[in-house]
């Protein structure tokens, strides 16, 4: 499969001008909404929606599924209350923000663990990923075996860019609420702010925050280089999507359309990462013709600052053992 972005972004356009919401002709068997923080061209939106309507076709019309990205729905904590209460039925939602309700669902975030994507994917795919959704599932969710990707994480500023390690040494940079996150940036020496997806833009723009750190596609689509300059390319984290579900609204569906729906979201978070991976490469050429200005980092200084502050050894006793052997099989080797 082949994708372009133009292609891409037209696609994702039909799929919800055409799939998330057209009103039925009569009344679905279950009505169910779906949340998520990132936009409606992102492949994790695009994916998503169209797979409700692979869903809404294979069960010839007994489950509507009706998309909510850009966190209409509110912040990820809000929507992941609102899942465990039943208010919402399915959320995409990134490991780091289970924090207190499935901590070792963070484990994904640790800075420098995997080398590649095609790494995370083995592990979240394997081992790792069974210690985190056997987690997840013993605390009254459902969730679905592929984890979407969202990709590498890398550092943009306003000010200067990021070198080396040094460079990071009391830089206010918005982290996103995660205790990893801000752990992981507190150790490498800056000063972080958790802020909401949705509200980042404007705290760059008024220096609330000089920096940030996501995947180029996220700096894409929210428009950051309208007020940031440099990308400094730190690939500090990989990230994330589990696909949930509210276990009450799951038990409610037939086997047959539990059947279907899981094999649809399966093959969601497939093609996602498959686009996921075409996209970066284009949109990297696209945020340079947009102004900004790329730069390597110096890793190991990264890497040494992390070892000096303890960081391993504190989230290898935050996560235990068994999560911990876990990732080892997958991981870089870790100081």
């Amino acid at each position: 499969m082949s994708v372009s972005r133009q292609g891409f972004v037209a696609g994702s356009a039909a799929a919800f001008a055409t799939i998330g919401f057209i009103k039925p002709a009569q009344a679905a068997e279950f009505e169910l909404k779906w949340g998520v923080d990132v936009p409606p061209d992102h492949p994790i939106s695009v994916r998503s929606v169209e797979a409700f309507g692979r869903i809404k076709a294979a069960t010839k019309g007994r489950v509507e599924i009706k998309a909510f990205p850009s966190s209409q729905l509110g912040s990820d904590p809000a929507m992941l209350s609102q899942l465990r209460t039943g208010a919402l039925e399915m959320l995409a939602l990134p490991g780091a923000f289970f924090n207190t309700v499935v901590p070792v669902a963070s484990i994904e975030n640790l800075a420098y663990a995997f080398a590649n994507s095609d790494a995370a994917f083995k592990a979240m795919d394997g081992d790792l990923g069974e210690v985190i959704r056997a987690d997840i599932r013993s605390k009254g969710m459902v969730v679905f075996d592929k984890i979407f990707e969202n990709g590498f994480r890398e550092i943009t500023t306003s000010t200067k860019p990021i070198h080396n390690v040094g460079d990071l040494a009391g830089l206010k940079i918005r982290v996103s609420p995660g205790k990893i996150r801000i752990d992981t940036f507190q150790s490498l020496g800056a000063s972080p702010t958790p802020i909401s997806l949705n509200e980042l833009y404007t705290s760059l723009q008024t220096h609330v925050v000089d920096a940030q750190e996501n995947p180029l596609i996220l700096i894409e689509q929210q428009k950051f280089y309208e007020v940031q300059k440099y990308v400094s390319l730190s690939n500090h984290i990989w990230s994330g999507y589990w696909s949930l579900m509210n276990e009450d609204a799951w038990k409610k569906l037939p086997a047959d359309v539990q059947a279907v729906m899981t094999r649809e979201m399966n093959a969601a978070a497939l093609r996602a990462r498959h686009d996921n991976t075409i996209l970066s490469g284009s949109v990297a050429d696209k945020l340079r013709r947009r102004g900004m200005k790329f730069n390597d980092v110096d890793i190991p200084s990264f890497k040494a600052k992390l070892s000096d502050a303890k960081y391993y050894q504190r989230w290898k006793a935050e996560f235990g053992d068994k999560a911990w052997t876990a990732l080892e099989k997958y991981a870089n080797k870790l100081a």
